[in-house]
């Protein structure tokens, strides 16, 4: 303990060196999900976009507590995810230093959302990417893409699918389609390949791979914050209030000797924007986009979408397919997020627990919302000054 009176525990973990922004936008999946060849070939994650946060309401079931069978208020996010097209799929074979590529094989057509991804200017591009290589499929009858497919399913031991957003179907304002890589798992490495081979150019919802009540894990960039001091980046304490020179501050950096900076030392810089994996998000609903009553229960029959009342702020509608997941998850809006499937068995009871939602809250998230629908409103206030001048 040094000279310590009393004993204290570090500001700040050390696990999450070093603090620094992410080097990628899109959060990345750095593992998948153990395959299990007994089920039939399915994804594994999925990308969607963080629309905003509301409540629910929902009865407990939890056995032993005192809220038992009592109604609670819980705070969920909701996250919009249209569907996503698969372009490809690649072979992985297994290395004493890890996986490496086999080979790839695209889609005969891919569009130009995707497109734009390969080019750092569009505009000035001569959009020809995959011009040369979508000839593949009509000389020869498409002699060297079953070859390269053949390939795969007699060498690989990983099969994972391209696959990328459908940016026209989201208001980020973005053209730019996000894509990446998913695993297959289940069946065999031939059924895996011909699998991806009949989804190429197809579309796949987030309903195929997650389910109510699953546990997903939640993967993205964190809200930046700049360039911050120890005392917002570390949490650590602030200096009595006549310290000379600032208080916010670390009052010593270490010892004479040895004459350097130890790395575990709290230091200002960069705070925010880091990589991040939330794991076990339970998943409360999976909506689709054109149910007129995605935001209605069995208790609350109001006929009513998802979006609240004066749309999300700073993202606006939501109309595509959704997840409502329990609680926050990183990134601002508009973020992209990555959805996981687990990596863990759950046999936790609140894991294991069937929700039943009986309400959720749809009104103004701009202000003190009172209305859950705008016909609700416009019922309550009458006619205004505003509907006249318009008429």
């Amino acid at each position: 303990m040094s000279h310590c009176k009393f004993e204290q525990p570090r500001h700040g973990s050390l696990a999450f060196l070093p603090r620094k922004r992410a080097a990628r936008h899109r959060g990345r999946c750095k593992s998948f999900p153990k395959d299990n060849a007994a089920n039939p070939p399915h994804l594994t994650a999925f990308l969607a976009y963080k629309a905003g946060m509301t409540h629910v309401v929902r009865d407990l079931d939890r056995p032993g507590s005192k809220a038992h069978k009592k109604e609670i208020v819980e705070a969920v996010t909701v996250i919009e995810a249209p569907p996503m097209v698969v372009v490809g799929v690649v072979g992985y074979i297994e290395t004493p230093r890890g996986l490496r590529a086999l080979t790839s094989v695209w889609a005969e057509h891919l569009s130009d959302e995707v497109k734009r991804r390969f080019y750092k200017n569009w505009y000035r591009s001569k959009k020809k990417a995959y011009t040369k290589y979508a000839s593949k499929y009509s000389t020869d009858n498409g002699k060297q893409i079953t070859r390269d497919l053949e390939r795969i399913k007699k060498y690989s031991t990983v099969v994972r699918v391209i696959a990328h957003t459908q940016m026209d179907k989201v208001r980020i304002g973005q053209k730019k389609a996000h894509i990446m890589e998913i695993q297959v798992n289940g069946g065999t490495i031939s059924e895996k390949v011909d699998w991806a081979r009949e989804h190429f150019e197809k579309t796949v919802s987030v309903g195929d791979i997650f389910e109510k009540d699953e546990m997903i894990d939640v993967i993205g960039v964190t809200k930046g914050h700049g360039v911050e001091g120890v005392t917002a980046r570390w949490g650590t304490k602030k200096l009595p209030r006549k310290t000379h020179r600032g208080l916010r501050k670390v009052a010593c950096i270490g010892a004479w000797h040895p004459a350097r900076v130890m790395y575990s030392v709290a230091r200002s810089g960069q705070d925010g924007y880091h990589h991040r994996t939330e794991a076990n998000r339970k998943i409360y609903r999976i909506g689709k986009g054109d149910d007129k009553s995605s935001a209605s229960t069995e208790f609350d029959l109001t006929a009513k979408r998802i979006t609240p009342v004066g749309g999300f702020p700073h993202y606006g509608e939501v109309n595509e397919d959704f997840v409502i997941i329990k609680g926050s998850c990183v990134g601002v809006k508009k973020r992209v997020l990555t959805l996981r499937k687990s990596l863990r068995t759950h046999t936790k009871r609140s894991a294991l627990e069937k929700v039943n939602l009986k309400f959720i809250d749809t009104s103004s998230k701009f202000g003190h919302g009172r209305f859950q629908t705008k016909e609700e409103k416009k019922a309550f206030m009458g006619v205004l000054k505003k509907d006249l001048v318009e008429a």
